[in-house]
């Protein structure tokens, strides 16, 4: 059964976001989905606190394009002051949301201390958020697990929940799944802990004044919608990274927007400027290319025409010819 699209009475206070996602929400691919939707939140990967504090070249970690509005950094670290400091940087550079990562199992986060490790560390959190909230203006969010190990009740997530709320978070991101630790990779931790959406239903009902936005397993816009109907917001990952094209109806069915056709010739004529601007600052053009691939999809010859794409675009010498032809073939094909 199709789900019908939301009212926009029904939608005023409620927020469909892309995932942060390591190795793939780089500002490119968050060009790209700014092609696909308007009025989506779209997230940075995890850039860590400490890392900003000593760099050089800060605005290689903060830059990003004005098109990519509403835009949410994602920081980690477990040192208030430093995320503080991270999160006033943020600020001055003009992000939207300042998002606090509570959810990363890897080991590598793990042993820098911050990440879903933090998640048996309230004090700690609730610190960080506070002298978060205290040198910035903008809303600082949490994306957290159910739990993790052996800290996975009801009553813990719920003391979890009370103690940052109280710190002053804004909103909370749930991935309604637990994490081990131990014995899991990041990716195992991604599908073989059990989805939980109940518990997260069960907060959202005991705590009803709270933000509360559902993420894990959400693969298409009817889930979305579904989602919406319980929770304040839905976030969606890996789905949209690799079937991008599959959400350009995101506007209408969640936004309540008039309805436009985008054809995958046109996401990629208007992508065209930025790849050149890319260009003239020394990058390649396989760095936006890489994401435009998982475009082309469900259409006759296109495992043909990602293979051109791909060896054409890793040449270092590549310029945007390469994409202006590949956008005629699909706009000839009538993609």
């Amino acid at each position: 059964m199709i789900s019908k699209p939301l009212m926009t009475n029904e939608i005023e206070n409620y927020r469909l976001s892309i995932a942060p996602m390591m190795d793939c929400t780089d500002r490119h691919f968050r060009v790209l989905m700014r092609q696909i939707t308007q009025r989506s939140l779209l997230y940075t990967e995890m850039i860590v606190a400490q890392a900003l504090h000593f760099s050089k070249n800060r605005n290689k970690l903060l830059d990003f394009d004005e098109i990519e509005h509403p835009i949410a950094i994602q920081l980690g670290g477990d040192d208030p002051n430093l995320l503080a400091e991270a999160a006033e940087m943020a600020e001055d550079w003009g992000y939207d949301e300042i998002n606090l990562n509570i959810g990363c199992p890897s080991s590598k986060v793990k042993s820098g201390n911050f990440g879903a490790c933090l998640m048996g560390k309230p004090k700690t959190v609730a610190n960080c958020i506070e002298k978060m909230k205290k040198s910035c203006k903008i809303p600082i969010t949490v994306k957290h697990r159910l739990g993790i190990d052996n800290l996975d009740s009801d009553d813990y997530l719920m003391n979890f929940v009370d103690s940052c709320s109280i710190a002053g978070a804004d909103r909370f991101i749930i991935h309604a799944r637990k994490a081990w630790l131990n014995g899991l990779n990041p990716k195992e931790n991604r599908t073989i802990p059990p989805l939980q959406y109940e518990r997260v239903k069960k907060l959202k009902d005991e705590r009803p004044e709270l933000i509360i936005e559902l993420n894990g397993g959400i693969n298409t816009i009817d889930e979305c919608i579904k989602a919406l109907r319980s929770f304040d917001g839905a976030m969606i990952g890996r789905a949209a990274y690799s079937r991008p094209y599959s959400w350009t109806k995101i506007d209408s069915m969640i936004y309540g927007q008039k309805e436009e056709y985008i054809s995958r010739s046109k996401i990629i004529k208007r992508i065209i400027p930025f790849a050149q601007k890319h260009l003239e600052n020394d990058g390649r053009l396989w760095n936006i290319s890489k994401h435009i691939i998982n475009l082309i999809e469900n259409i006759p010859n296109a495992k043909i025409i990602r293979q051109e794409l791909s060896e054409k675009c890793q040449n270092n010498k590549a310029n945007v010819a390469v994409l202006k032809k590949i956008a005629q073939q699909l706009e000839d094909a009538g993609h």
